[in-house]
């Protein structure tokens, strides 16, 4: 699970609407649009109450978050909730289109198995989207010393090393936008994409 920040997210879930902003449409168009298949089935990891997975027209939209009070809110917005590891997910193999993490990743503890149970339940040429905020950054600086002030037990990643993680899957990564926030993306390489055993041996 997420470790003693869940608590806080909990209290925290009837007022998470009315202070946090929606996720941006078009951000998250960026970033979906590198798949090569149709999105039709979308988990939202850590989704809370579905900030990103609501902005989206997709069939099915499930949200995985280990906070019941952040659950009850997502099923408000006619999502399906999910109480859930991000590491672990309810899921089988090759069996969704999308897996999103909006602002969510830096409060995961295993946050390496979550890069890789994404890659494990998409469908070749699905996207893996991950949405962050650059410790490198001033406002990234801020906002980790004030996570850490209120107790929350939050780690960061500059862009480039989230997506060298990425790659270190099935995933073929790329940094989709920089700043402050930032967003990366890996897509599930297809069968034909993927590397042949001679050439795993060589480290190609």
């Amino acid at each position: 699970m997420y470790g003693g920040d869940v608590a806080v997210f909990d209290r925290f879930a009837r007022l998470y609407d009315a202070v946090m902003p929606r996720a941006d449409p078009e951000t998250l168009a960026r970033g979906l649009d590198r798949a090569t298949r149709p999105i039709e089935r979308v988990v939202d990891v850590g989704g809370g109450p579905g900030r990103a997975g609501r902005e989206l027209d997709a069939a099915w939209r499930l949200v995985v978050d280990p906070a019941a009070g952040m659950l009850r809110r997502a099923r408000r917005h006619g999502l399906q909730p999910v109480r859930g590891d991000g590491a672990r997910l309810p899921l089988a193999a090759a069996s969704v289109d999308a897996v999103l993490v909006t602002d969510a990743l830096h409060h995961i503890p295993d946050q390496r198995g979550v890069i890789e149970e994404a890659a494990r339940v998409l469908r070749p040429g699905g996207v893996f989207l991950v949405r962050e905020f650059d410790p490198e950054t001033i406002r990234g600086r801020w906002l980790a010393r004030s996570e850490s002030l209120v107790g929350f037990d939050s780690v960061f990643h500059d862009p480039d090393a989230l997506a060298a993680a990425v790659a270190d899957t099935e995933l073929t990564a790329s940094v989709v936008e920089r700043g402050f926030a930032y967003t990366v993306v890996g897509v599930k390489r297809t069968e034909s994409e993927q590397p042949k055993s001679s050439e795993r041996e060589l480290g190609v």
